[in-house]
């Protein structure tokens, strides 16, 4: 992925090139998803979506469910009627791929005026 796209209007790499990155590499991307943690000792990216009630959580979980097949990219979901948990990890890479960054910037973009 290039660094002049920004996350959010990037794309997904096939699974064949995920790699899980490096702590250097995180530190350079998590600026660039503002609201998401790093858990599980940084195999993952985490963020809690709050939303007025349950019609708004779900019109959320299925744009994001959209996005994940769109671009092959899976997200963990915790679906609560006013809130979502969103969990990104790469299963095959052990850890954080570009990937995880990019669809964590796609959901955030959802909620963007």
């Amino acid at each position: 992925m290039s660094d002049l796209i920004p996350l959010a209007q990037a794309h997904c790499l096939p699974r064949t090139h995920e790699h899980r990155l490096g702590q250097a590499r995180i530190a350079e991307l998590m600026p660039q998803v503002p609201g998401w943690e790093l858990a599980e000792e940084g195999r993952a990216l985490v963020r809690t979506f709050r939303f007025k009630d349950y019609h708004r959580t779900m019109a959320f979980v299925n744009a994001l469910a959209w996005i994940a097949h769109r671009e092959d990219h899976h997200p963990d979901l915790g679906v609560h009627y006013d809130r979502c948990v969103v969990r990104f990890s790469t299963h095959d890479a052990g850890g954080l791929s570009e990937n995880d960054f990019i669809c964590a910037a796609r959901a955030a973009a959802l909620l963007e005026d």
